[in-house]
């Protein structure tokens, strides 16, 4: 039911979006799972794409995805709220931020990923002030990744706050923890067990990621990352699917809906391909 209430929200069912710049394409997607399905409630996952800085150079391409704690009431407006946010902040330091990429500098690309989560924390936290609430309803996790427009930049710049995962698609391998080593495809690598979450927590973990052209690179809520990681049939067809570039969004939708039993969680992602100049 729709009502003016902070507990109302209409969340669809499914958010598909893309974007194409240069070389790059993007193709994102929130679904929710089939248990919400069943039980009637909010997706509570979340997925924003947005365009930051000046024409010119400084350009990023920035995406944003958000889990929102199941156990909590208002997560799914959390998670929605964590996004939106977080992209608005790093919009207003982005020639900072593309500067931290282009340099390779984790040290101030960390310092710009704590302003933004720490807006993200205030926010959240003033909103349940307004409403005479707990902070803890709008619990969610958030992860965000930027890439600068300049095609001579490859570094790749992701905030991670809680669970979910990364991965990288190269000449058809997983790597299932970009920037961390090699290629590896298990579970105990590719999901992280952490339960931070916003706003409770105002620390971001950082990493720079350098790519190559052909790469497929993916953030993701851990309705995605957790099947990816155990399921080597949806890896094979994903890689398949994948790895020769970019689909149409309608096709994009449908391989990463790829059914996998016993996982119905809320599934979201960006997929990142790189293309070849």
């Amino acid at each position: 039911m729709a009502d003016d209430t902070v507990t109302a929200a209409v969340v669809p069912d499914i958010v598909l979006d893309g974007a194409a710049h240069g070389a790059l394409t993007l193709r994102a997607a929130s679904v929710r799972g089939d248990s919400h399905r069943y039980l009637g409630e909010a997706r509570q996952d979340s997925v924003m794409t947005a365009h930051l800085g000046e024409k010119g150079a400084g350009e990023l391409l920035a995406v944003a995805v958000a889990d929102g704690v199941g156990s909590q009431p208002l997560s799914h407006l959390g998670s929605h709220h964590a996004c939106r946010t977080a992209l608005w902040s790093l919009g207003v330091d982005a020639q900072e931020v593309y500067e931290a990429l282009a340099a390779g500098r984790e040290d101030l690309f960390a310092e710009q990923a704590e302003r933004a989560t720490g807006c993200v924390a205030d926010r959240l936290a003033g909103r349940a002030a307004r409403e005479g609430l707990d902070p803890v309803v709008y619990s969610t996790t958030l992860r965000v990744l930027l890439v600068p427009l300049d095609p001579d930049v490859r570094t790749r710049g992701l905030i991670t706050v809680g669970d979910g995962g990364t991965a990288l698609l190269r000449d058809g391998v997983w790597d299932l923890t970009p920037g961390e080593g090699g290629p590896a495809a298990d579970e105990d690598r590719m999901i992280d067990t952490r339960t931070a979450a916003l706003p409770q927590t105002r620390t971001a973990t950082t990493r720079l990621v350098d790519t190559r052209p052909g790469d497929v690179l993916v953030v993701s809520t851990d309705g995605f990352s957790s099947p990816l990681a155990g399921e080597p049939e949806m890896r094979g067809f994903l890689a398949g699917a994948w790895g020769g570039g970019a689909p149409e969004p309608a096709d994009f939708l449908w391989q990463f809906q790829y059914r996998v039993k016993s996982y119905d969680d809320d599934r979201t992602a960006a997929v990142l391909w790189e293309g070849r100049r």
